[in-house]
C-alpha cells in the first residue's frame, strides 16, 4: 500500500509538462491504474495475513519478506511501462517481461534496457520516462530501508535490513535500526537535492537534473537520452557526476562519521583507500594503452584524461552512464573495464557488485592461507584496517560467496550462449565480429566468438548491476535483441546482484518454505 505513494511523483510531472499530448495522457493513466492495483494488492495481501501473530517476524521470514517484496515490486513497477503501451520500437509495444525487466533494472539500479528511442514522446511518455530514473531513485538505498525509515519495525526491520543491504562490513551501523535507515535516507535524499540543483546551474533543465541526478546517486545510469549523459557533452557536467559517483558508491555509515569527526575518518579507511587506488592504477592503465593505440577518444592527453576517468568511475561504481564508446577502445581497455565490473563499489552503499571490501578480505584470506602451507605452526587472525575481525566465520562466508557469484556467471552464460538464437548477432554484427570476419575463413566463427564475449559481457553487467557491456549490448546498444527468456533470465541476474544473494537464493529451495 505504501508502495503506491511513489506513483504520486511521476505522475504530478506528467501533469505539469508542458507537451501535454494524447500520449502523455495514456501515461498519466496508467500511473493511476498502476496506484489503484498497488493500493489493491495491499489491501488483499492484508485482509489474507490478518489472525494472531501475523506481525511477528523472525530471521527466516525477514529474508522471506525482502525477496518477495522485491520479487513484487519488479511486477508493480513494470505496469506503468505495460499499461501506458510503451514502445521498444517505433510501432512495437513493450511486453510485460520486457516491462519486468526495465522496472528491474530501475528498482536494482542496473540502467540496463530494451527501450530504443528514449527521446520520441511517440515511444515513451515523459511521465513515464521520469517513473523509470524515479525507480532508480526508490531502489539505491533498498525500497526496505526507506519502509524501515518510516515504520521502524523493531527487531524485524533490523532483521530485513541485514537481508536486504549486500556486503558484509555491517558493524558499522548503529543499533537502532529505525536511526540508521533514516540517516542513511538522509545522507541520500540529500545528496540527490544537491546533485540535481548543481545540474540546473550548470545548464540542465529541472527534469533533466533530477532523472540524472536519481541515475547518478543510485549509481543506476538511467539519461533521458539516447546517447547518456554524453548528450551535453559538458566538462563540468561529466566531472560533477564523477565526483558524485564516488560519493554514491562510499559507505554510507563513514560518510556519516566524516560529517561528525572530519575527512581524516575517510582517509583512514582501508576499503575506501583501496577503492581509489583502484581508479587510479585502472585509469592509468586505460589511459596508457588508449594513447598508444590512437584510440578515438584519446587523441589528447585532457581527453584521454576526461573519457578515461569517466568510464572508468562509471563501470566501478556500477553506474554506467556513458560519455563515449568504451567499445571501440583496444582490448585492454575493454578487458579491464569488463575485469572491474566484478569489484563494485563499497559495502553499505548504494554500488552495486561484489563490493570492494569483500575483495580486500578475500586476498588477506588467500595471503594467510598460502603462509600457513609453508608454516603450518604459525597462527594469524583475519585483520582489516589493523583490527582483528571479529566474526570467526567471515572468511568463510567471503569464500562461499566468490564461489556462488562464478557458479551464477558461469551457469547463467552458458545458458545464454545455449539457447540465445545466433540472429541477433547477425543483425546487429559488432566492430570486433567484423574485424575477425575478414581474417577468418569462416563468418560463423566470428560470429560464435562475438557471442561467447558479448553473453559473458551481459551476463556480467546484469549480475553486478552495471547496465552496459560489450558488443550487441554496448553503450552504444541495448537488451532490446535478446529473446525474452534470455530477458526473464536477466531480470533474475539483476535481482541477484541488488539484493543481499542468499535472500533470493533460498526462496528457491522447497525446504525453506516448510514448517520447523
Amino acid at each position: 500500500m505504501l508502495f503506491s505513494l511513489p506513483f504520486a511523483v511521476p505522475l504530478l510531472s506528467g501533469v505539469t509538462e508542458s507537451e501535454f499530448s494524447g500520449f502523455e495522457k495514456r501515461g498519466i493513466v496508467a500511473l493511476i491504474q498502476s496506484m489503484s492495483i498497488c493500493i489493491a494488492t495491499g489491501l488483499l495481501l492484508r485482509w489474507i495475513g490478518r489472525g494472531p501473530g501475523a506481525g511477528t517476524l523472525y530471521q527466516k521470514e525477514a529474508m522471506a519478506v525482502v525477496g518477495l517484496s522485491w520479487i513484487l515490486a519488479t511486477v508493480l513497477g513494470a505496469l506503468p511501462f505495460f499499461l501506458s503501451e510503451t514502445q521498444t520500437q517505433s510501432g512495437e509495444p513493450i511486453t510485460f517481461i520486457e516491462a519486468m525487466f526495465e522496472s528491474q533494472s530501475g528498482f536494482s539500479t542496473t540502467g540496463a534496457t530494451i527501450l530504443t528511442d528514449l527521446e520520441s514522446v511517440a515511444a515513451v511518455p515523459r511521465c513515464i520516462l521520469f517513473w523509470r530514473s524515479w525507480t532508480h531513485f526508490l531502489g539505491g538505498l533498498g525500497i526496505i530501508v526507506l519502509f524501515v525509515a518510516i515504520l521502524g519495525q523493531g527487531s524485524s526491520g533490523k532483521a530485513m535490513m541485514k537481508a536486504e543491504m549486500p556486503g558484509p562490513n555491517k558493524e558499522g551501523s548503529k543499533p537502532r535500526m529505525q536511526h540508521t535507515a533514516l540517516v542513511f535516507a538522509s545522507i541520500y535524499v540529500s545528496l540527490n537535492v544537491i546533485l540535481t540543483v548543481i545540474y540546473v546551474l550548470e545548464g540542465m533543465s529541472l527534469y533533466d537534473a533530477a532523472c540524472h541526478a536519481f541515475g547518478t546517486m543510485a549509481t543506476g545510469g538511467f539519461s533521458t537520452y539516447n546517447s547518456s549523459l554524453g548528450h551535453f557533452d559538458s566538462p563540468i557536467i561529466e566531472y560533477t557526476t564523477i565526483l558524485f559517483m564516488i560519493l554514491a558508491v562510499t559507505n554510507f555509515t563513514l560518510l556519516y562519521a566524516t560529517l561528525l569527526v572530519g575527512p581524516i575518518k575517510l582517509l583512514k579507511d582501508t576499503e575506501f583507500r583501496v577503492f581509489v587506488g583502484i581508479i587510479g592504477a585502472v585509469t592509468a592503465g586505460v589511459i596508457f594503452f588508449g594513447m598508444r593505440a590512437d584510440d578515438e577518444n584519446f587523441t589528447t592527453f585532457n581527453s584521454s584524461f576526461r573519457h578515461g576517468l569517466f568510464q572508468v568511475v562509471s563501470i566501478l561504481t556500477t553506474t554506467g552512464y556513458g560519455t563515449a564508446n568504451f567499445d571501440q577502445w583496444n582490448a585492454f581497455g575493454r578487458g579491464i573495464l569488463l575485469l572491474i565490473m566484478f569489484v563494485g563499489g563499497c559495502a553499505g552503499s548504494t554500488g552495486g557488485g561484489l563490493k570492494v571490501i569483500r575483495h580486500v578480505l578475500f586476498y588477506k584470506i588467500l595471503r594467510l592461507e598460502i603462509e600457513k602451507a609453508h608454516r603450518p605452526r604459525v597462527v594469524r587472525s583475519l585483520r582489516i584496517g589493523g583490527k582483528s575481525v571479529s566474526d570467526p566465520n567471515l572468511a568463510h562466508s567471503i569464500v562461499v560467496y566468490f564461489s556462488i557469484i562464478l557458479a551464477l556467471f558461469v551457469l547463467s552464460w552458458l545458458l545464454l550462449i545455449t539457447f540465445e538464437p545466433n540472429s541477433l548477432w547477425e543483425v546487429h554484427p559488432t566492430s570486433i565480429a567484423s574485424d575477425t570476419i575478414k581474417s577468418s575463413d569462416s563468418p560463423d566463427a566470428g560470429r560464435l566468438e562475438e557471442k561467447l564475449l558479448d553473453s559473458a559481457s551481459a551476463v556480467a553487467a546484469t549480475l553486478n548491476n552495471i547496465g552496459p557491456g560489450l558488443g550487441v549490448v554496448g553503450p552504444t546498444q541495448n537488451y532490446a535483441g535478446f529473446s525474452q527468456a534470455s530477458k526473464l533470465l536477466f531480470v533474475w541476474l539483476m535481482m541477484l546482484g541488488r539484493v543481499e544473494i542468499f535472500s533470493v537464493l533460498v526462496l528457491i529451495f522447497p525446504s525453506f518454505w516448510r514448517r520447523v
